[in-house]
C-alpha cells in the first residue's frame, strides 16, 4: 500500500470527527504553534489537502450529478434532489450540490494552509519545501477550476481568497468580478505547480497518487479550453502544452498491437491505474476513494452486491457511435451482451434498468471471484453501503489531451493539423482516420471515446451552445420481458423534454444559504 495512503485514512477519520489535521495543544485546544517542526508536520499537511479525494462521495457521484444533466445519461432510480439538478430546476440546496461545494472549498483552505506556513516550516529540506508548494498550487488550482466551471459566469466569478493577498483571513473570501479572473487565477496556481512538480515517471510506488507535472499542464489545458469560450485567443495556448504532455510527461495512449477493443478496454483495469495514459485520477481502493463502479452497477447487483444504479445511459448515446467503434460495447451494457461477474460469465439483463443500459467502463472490479461470490473478491469494499474498488477513478486522461489539442487547432483554422491527433485516437480503436476534421468530428470523437466519464458532457454541450441537445427528450429500450437478455426491445421516452434557458442554466445556483451566511455579499447568479 502506498503511504500517502494510509496518512490519508488518519487523516480521514480525523475529519470525520470534526478534528483538523494540525497537531493540537494539551487540553486538546487547536494551535499550529507546535506545527512545521519537522518533515513529517509537512507530510501531514499535505496529505490532508486531499483527504476529500478519499471520501466515497465527493467524486463518486455528487460532483457528477451536474454531469448527468447531459444527453448521455439519466437518472437511473427516483431520487428528487439528482431529478432536479437533471431537470435544470434545482435550488442550490441540493446536498449532492453542497457536499461538493463544501469540500473543494475545504480543500483549497488546506492548500492555502500549507502556502501560508511553508516557507516558515523548519527541519526540512528543500526538495521536501518545493513538492509541497507545488502540490498545494496544484491543489489549489484544481479544486477552485471544479468551482469556477460549474458556478462562475463571465459577468460574475466565484468567491476566492488566498494568503498571497493582504486582506486574507480579514474578510470572507471576495466574489470575483468574472469567472475569467478565476480562470486567470487557477493557471497562474497550475503554472507554478508545474514549475515545482516533479515528473511522475519519478514517483516511487509510495508518492503514486501525489500531483505532477504533467497532471498541472493538463489541467491548464482544460481551463484555457473552458476560458477559450469568452476569450479565444486562449486556444493557441493548448496546443504546445498537450505537447509537453507528451514529450516530457511521457504520457500516451494504452495500445496492445493489433486488438483495438482490449486496447481501449485496458484502459479501465486495475493494471493500468498509473499506465501511461494516466494524467489525473482519484486513487482508490477497497476502504476509501471513489464508489463510483458501485454507483453505477445495477441496482442491488442482481442479489450478488449493493449496487446503487444511479445513472445509465440512454439510447442517444449509444446510437452516436460508428457501427464497427469497439468503444460502444466497453463503454455500455445492452440486453444480451456478455460479461464476468464475480468469476461467472453471464448475460446482461436488467429488471431496474429505466433506459435498458448500464455502464460498463468501471465493471472490471467485479469481474474476480470464484464461484458468483462477492467475498472471495480482493478488489472491492465487502461493505456495499461503501462501494469502493481498487480501480482508480479517472478524472483526465491522456485521449482529452489528445481531443482538446485537435479542438484547440479546429478553432484557430487548422483542420489540417488537427487531424493527427483526432486520428491518434480513433486509430487506437481501428477507425478509419479523418483527413480534414470538422468541429462536428471533434464532437462525436470527444463524446465516444470519453463517455460516461468524470469529462463533463454537459460543460461540453454548454461551451459549444450545443443547448438544444440538453432540450430534448431522451429514451432507451422497453424490453418485453426484463429477465430475459435476449428479449426483444422497443425503443421508449424514458426523460421529458426540459426546458434549458443558456442566460440562467450556463451555471448552477448558488446555496441560497451561503449568500445568507455572506450577509449579502455574495450575489446569486442570475436567473436563480
Amino acid at each position: 500500500m502506498k503511504k500517502i495512503y494510509f496518512i490519508l485514512v488518519s487523516l480521514f477519520i480525523l475529519s470525520s470527527c470534526g478534528e483538523d489535521w494540525v497537531d493540537t495543544k494539551p487540553y486538546g485546544l487547536p494551535t499550529t504553534a507546535y506545527f512545521w517542526q519537522s518533515e513529517d508536520d509537512v507530510n501531514k499537511a499535505v496529505a490532508a489537502m486531499y483527504t476529500p479525494m478519499r471520501y466515497e462521495s465527493t467524486w463518486g457521484r455528487d460532483l457528477f450529478w451536474m454531469q448527468n444533466a447531459s444527453d448521455d445519461l439519466i437518472v437511473g432510480r427516483s431520487k428528487a434532489n439528482g431529478e432536479n439538478i437533471k431537470n435544470f430546476i434545482p435550488t442550490g440546496r441540493e446536498g449532492y450540490m453542497t457536499g461538493g461545494w463544501n469540500d473543494l472549498y475545504w480543500m483549497i483552505n488546506k492548500a492555502n494552509q500549507v502556502i501560508a506556513n511553508i516557507d516558515h516550516a523548519t527541519n526540512i529540506s528543500e526538495a521536501v519545501r518545493n513538492r509541497a508548494k507545488g502540490e498545494a498550487y496544484f491543489i489549489r488550482g484544481f479544486a477552485h477550476f471544479w468551482i469556477a466551471y460549474l458556478w462562475g459566469r463571465a459577468d460574475q466569478g466565484v468567491p476566492f481568497d488566498m494568503p498571497e493577498n493582504a486582506e486574507y483571513e480579514k474578510r470572507i473570501p471576495p466574489q470575483l468580478a468574472s469567472v475569467k479572473d478565476n480562470y486567470a487565477q487557477i493557471i497562474s496556481d497550475l503554472q507554478k505547480a508545474a514549475d515545482l512538480l516533479p515528473l511522475f515517471e519519478t514517483y516511487t510506488s509510495d508518492d503514486k497518487g501525489r500531483a505532477h507535472k504533467a497532471a498541472a499542464w493538463g489541467y491548464m489545458v482544460k481551463t484555457y479550453a473552458y476560458w477559450a469560450q469568452y476569450d479565444n485567443t486562449k486556444w493557441s495556448l493548448i496546443p504546445d502544452l498537450c505537447d509537453k504532455i507528451k514529450n516530457e510527461g511521457k504520457r500516451a495512449l494504452v495500445k496492445i498491437d493489433g486488438k483495438p477493443k482490449e486496447s481501449y478496454k485496458s484502459v479501465f483495469t486495475i493494471a493500468q491505474n498509473w499506465g501511461p495514459e494516466y494524467i489525473w485520477s482519484v486513487t482508490s481502493g477497497t476502504q476509501g476513494g471513489s464508489e463510483f463502479p458501485g454507483v453505477i452497477l445495477e441496482n442491488k447487483g442482481w442479489g450478488k452486491y449493493n449496487g446503487w444504479g444511479y445513472f445509465q445511459p440512454t439510447e442517444e448515446l449509444y446510437e452516436e457511435y460508428e457501427a464497427n467503434d469497439p468503444r460502444r460495447e466497453v463503454t455500455i451494457l445492452k440486453f444480451g451482451d456478455e460479461f464476468t461477474y464475480f468469476g461467472e460469465k453471464r448475460k446482461y439483463y436488467s429488471t431496474n434498468s429505466l433506459s435498458g443500459f448500464q455502464i460498463n467502463k468501471y465493471m472490471e472490479p467485479y469481474s474476480y471471484g470464484t464461484g458468483g461470490n462477492a467475498g472471495t473478491n480482493q478488489y472491492i469494499n465487502q461493505n456495499g453501503d461503501y462501494p469502493t474498488t481498487a480501480l482508480n477513478l479517472p478524472l483526465m486522461r491522456y485521449a482529452e489531451v489528445l481531443l482538446f489539442k485537435a479542438e484547440a487547432l479546429l478553432m484557430q483554422g487548422k483542420a489540417g493539423e488537427a487531424a493527427a491527433p483526432l486520428n491518434e485516437v480513433r486509430a487506437r480503436v481501428g477507425l478509419a482516420p479523418i483527413a480534414s476534421p470538422t468541429m462536428a468530428d471533434l464532437k462525436h470523437e470527444r463524446r465516444c471515446e470519453l463517455a460516461c466519464e468524470w469529462t463533463d458532457r454537459c460543460q461540453d454541450l454548454k461551451r459549444w451552445g450545443d443547448y438544444d441537445k440538453l432540450r430534448m427528450a431522451l429514451h432507451g429500450r422497453s424490453h418485453s420481458d426484463k429477465t430475459n437478455p435476449d428479449s426483444p426491445y422497443t425503443i421508449v421516452q424514458v426523460w421529458a423534454t426540459r426546458t434549458f434557458n443558456p442566460d440562467k442554466h450556463i451555471v448552477w445556483p448558488y446555496n441560497p444559504d451561503e449568500i445568507s451566511r455572506s450577509n449579502g455579499a455574495y450575489k446569486q447568479n442570475p436567473g436563480w
